[in-house]
């Protein structure tokens, strides 16, 4: 489904991706982890445009997009929620969730993902009205994700989807994960969080200065005395 080759990312000279090549398929959860700095979020950014590669490719579907706008990319499909999650502060839940469904004309249309949205985080049904500045950090990235999905996407891309958020919505957060895979989506996902990450992945891949230095399946990762070590603590 989604193909990224030799992606380097550079920022005023210094690398922040080198080389790094990923694939996720069909109906998959795949993780991408590493620590701060690793270049995970540069990596995201440059598979939905938001950052142009110097080197690399990256496909969907067979489709290059590298060099597609932003906005075209999510017409195709993918649906990318940002580490800073970027809600629009002064609107309310109901008008941002709306703002994800610009690009549909009719009413139906542009409502029918919300019976999966209020199945998922039944508490933003509950402050439709309500600010999203108001929202707590695990509401507003319920709300961040729920805005992703009425785009109605094939592909959903998370960045630290866990950062600046309780714990027990932690866990609530990745069960919707689980949840929305279930229902037929593909969803990769960029973590340091890696223990929770990897008990929801299929596969995930280790990004280390810009590099991917390990891949395999989840369990495989998670099996390995170096990830151990470094990131689990064990």
């Amino acid at each position: 489904m989604l193909e990224a080759k030799d992606i380097s990312v550079t920022y005023n000279g210094l690398i922040a991706v080198a080389g790094a090549s990923i694939t996720v398929n069909k109906g998959e959860i795949v993780c991408v982890a590493g620590a701060n700095g690793a270049g995970k979020s540069s990596l995201l950014k440059a598979m939905v445009g938001m950052e142009r590669p110097k080197t690399g490719s990256v496909k969907f579907d067979g489709e290059e997009l590298v060099g597609i706008a932003p906005h075209l990319i999510t017409a195709k499909g993918l649906a990318y929620v940002p580490e800073n999650r970027r809600l629009f502060p002064r609107l309310s839940v109901r008008d941002n969730l709306r703002l994800g469904s610009y690009m549909y004309r009719s009413k139906a249309d542009r409502e029918a993902p919300l019976d999966m949205v209020f199945t998922l985080f039944p508490r933003l049904q509950e402050r439709l009205d309500q600010r999203a500045n108001t929202l707590s950090g695990g509401e507003q990235q319920m709300l961040a994700i729920s805005r992703a999905l009425m785009t109605r996407p094939r592909l959903l891309m998370l960045d630290e989807p866990s950062q600046g958020i309780m714990p027990k919505l932690v866990d609530e957060i990745f069960q919707a994960v689980t949840t929305i895979r279930d229902t037929g989506m593909t969803i990769l996902i960029v973590e340091q969080r890696l223990t929770e990450c990897l008990e929801i992945s299929d596969r995930a891949y280790v990004l280390q200065t810009g590099r991917v230095t390990m891949s395999g399946s989840a369990a495989e990762i998670s099996a390995n005395p170096d990830v151990r070590r470094a990131y689990l603590g064990l």
